[in-house]
């Protein structure tokens, strides 16, 4: 768990409102439990918790960057918050990383709900390491991308464009329920806009 959440509450409310169901996005297929041959694989793996909560939320999402004040330009423009930032450095650090002496600046950003909340981390020591290809396709192995929900998908890629962000392929409609596009984000992330059309 980041040293910022000292930096935020993480008992904000809606004030009580009801909050009105939503159909869930399309981008991804989810996994259910109401096939019991799924379910008991699922749970002979280990995969599938059925006693005791194992977590209680997910807290955030990290991302490491190169250029730090780009990336809180762009997740600036794309209606995110500075919570807070701050260097990150001592022998916990190290054996958290499994590396030497690291040295991170960090910084925290909000969406405008208060519930998620996205890390930039910036490695000034030991320096960030390379990958390949450097702009991975949607279809590379590993975390695919970060999904918002935007009042307005045209607004938003346009703002982001302004940032220097380029769209992966188009924006397109899902049935009557959403308009859908991925952008190129900091340090070549996917970040995935989904407006609601209902």
């Amino acid at each position: 768990m980041s040293p910022l959440n000292r930096l935020h509450s993480p008992h904000s409310t809606l004030g009580g409102r009801r909050r009105r169901h939503r159909a869930p996005l399309p981008a991804f297929p989810r996994i259910t439990s109401s096939n019991p041959r799924e379910r008991s694989a699922w749970t002979a793996q280990g995969l599938c918790n059925t006693g005791e909560m194992t977590i209680k939320r997910l807290d955030h999402v990290s991302v490491v960057v190169d250029d730090l004040a780009a990336a809180i330009a762009f997740f600036t423009a794309l209606g995110m918050t500075l919570e807070g930032e701050m260097p990150v450095e001592g022998p916990w650090v190290d054996r958290v990383n499994g590396l030497e002496s690291v040295q991170v600046d960090i910084v925290m950003m909000r969406t405008p709900d208060g519930h998620g909340r996205l890390e930039l981390t910036k490695f000034r020591n030991p320096k960030p390491v390379e990958i390949a290809p450097a702009i991975a396709p949607p279809n590379a192995l590993g975390l695919r991308s970060v999904m918002f929900t935007v009042e307005s998908v045209d607004d938003t890629v346009a703002r982001l464009r302004a940032n220097g962000a380029e769209l992966v392929g188009e924006v397109a409609q899902y049935e009557d329920r959403y308009r859908l596009c991925y952008m190129r984000g900091p340090a070549g992330i996917i970040v995935a806009l989904a407006e609601e059309l209902f």
